[in-house]
């Protein structure tokens, strides 16, 4: 098999779970093409701002005009030595653009193609569009989720569907096909589901539903606050606290350190909650959050801070390991970003030079698959390549 730095992936999406996917493969280091569609036309795609996915570290663009036969021509030229495409038209549009599974495994039998949508390539949903709420909606996600001051399911605080569910799911995928075709020597389709991928986030709640009839809701189960000792306080400095300390050693540890032992022998019973809860509110509203945070996270109680955005990239813990690195952009100057952060990713490289504006690298990448001068330049005039 080739190493990772040697395979080639395009990537035919600007936002979303597809671009979380490549963001991802190119910081484990495979070389990402980020294709996109040539302005003169002022073709439909949303253009993330400019330090969204990574600020396009590590990644290559080509623009290409793919409702053009000479475009669409050439973009399989470039696919034929690729490894990976991604897409995520709506279902069976890259079909029609020439860029479906089965024009491309005829050019390319070794290349994995992997389609993102929200609900799959087929089934009812299939054509309905969506985004991140709906996603979450549809999983069962946002009803086993705490309730807003109206009695709502709370809006959540990430894009957990397109970075998890569709992201994440679409990355580990395409590795593993690759994995695969280094046996079979064959590509394969992958109908990456965003809404699969959050079943699979739900798997403890449903699999629990289908086995034994028992839905899970809000203040139900361990995780969605029946207990007290699994759930967010309010501390005097009107920030927060997050306590789930589950194991009873954790438990009786927590107590112990709260005065509040009256309470460490009663941890699953029902009766002694609302109790148990009141008197966590009362100690923890005593004293500042970090004042707690120094007195109980280190100590097995399963207590950290609830962090705003601002101190999360302040954090000492975070600066330490590396989780932020830097970047440099033309006209923007120097700023910060989160660094290629999954294990096995390398956080050390030298600070990211952000492409200006308007950079595409279509002749490199053309010319690397055997395109002529002659005929980049033919391609230029058409304005079928930019």
């Amino acid at each position: 098999m080739s190493s990772l730095q040697d395979l080639v992936v395009l990537d035919l999406a600007s936002v979303g779970p597809a671009a979380r996917a490549s963001r991802i493969l190119a910081d484990f280091g495979l070389q990402v093409i980020k294709v996109a569609p040539v302005q003169a036309h002022k073709a439909k795609q949303t253009d993330p701002v400019f330090h969204a996915y990574g600020a396009g570290r590590g990644t290559q663009r080509l623009q290409v005009d793919l409702k053009s036969d000479h475009g669409r021509a050439l973009l399989q030229r470039v696919a034929a030595k690729a490894d990976v495409l991604i897409e995520s038209y709506r279902p069976g549009v890259a079909a029609r653009l020439g860029m479906g599974w089965d024009e491309l495994h005829a050019i390319n039998p070794r290349l994995v193609v992997c389609s993102t949508s929200g609900y799959g390539q087929d089934g009812p949903y299939a054509q309905w569009v969506g985004h991140d709420i709906n996603y979450q909606a549809l999983s069962g996600y946002l009803d086993c989720s705490a309730r807003d001051a109206d009695g709502n399911p709370a809006l959540p605080g990430a894009t957990i569907a397109d970075g998890a569910g569709g992201g994440m799911h679409a990355a580990m995928s395409i590795l593993a096909a690759l994995l695969e075709r280094g046996s079979t020597g064959q590509g394969k389709y992958l109908d990456v589901a965003v809404a699969d991928g959050m079943l699979n986030l739900m798997s403890l709640y449903l699999d629990q539903y289908l086995a034994t009839g028992e839905q899970t809701r809000p203040g139900s189960g361990v995780l969605t606050g029946k207990y007290a000792w699994y759930g967010i306080y309010a501390t005097r400095d009107g920030k927060h606290l997050s306590v789930g300390a589950i194991e009873p050693h954790f438990f009786r540890k927590l107590c112990q350190l709260l005065g509040l032992e009256q309470f460490a022998q009663a941890q699953y019973d029902a009766g002694a909650q609302d109790a148990m809860r009141a008197a966590f509110k009362a100690a923890f509203a005593s004293d500042d959050r970090d004042a707690w945070v120094e007195r109980l996270a280190a100590h097995d109680t399963c207590v950290a801070p609830v962090l705003s955005v601002a101190e999360v990239c302040a954090d000492a813990h975070l600066r330490q390991r590396g989780s932020f690195v830097e970047a440099i952009h033309p006209e923007r100057g120097r700023f910060e970003q989160l660094a290629p952060l999954l294990a096995g990713c390398d956080r050390a490289g030298p600070a990211h030079q952000v492409a200006p504006p308007g950079h595409t690298d279509s002749d490199a990448i053309l010319k690397r698959v055997g395109v002529s001068d002659d005929e980049i330049a033919a391609a230029r005039r058409e304005g079928c390549i930019e």
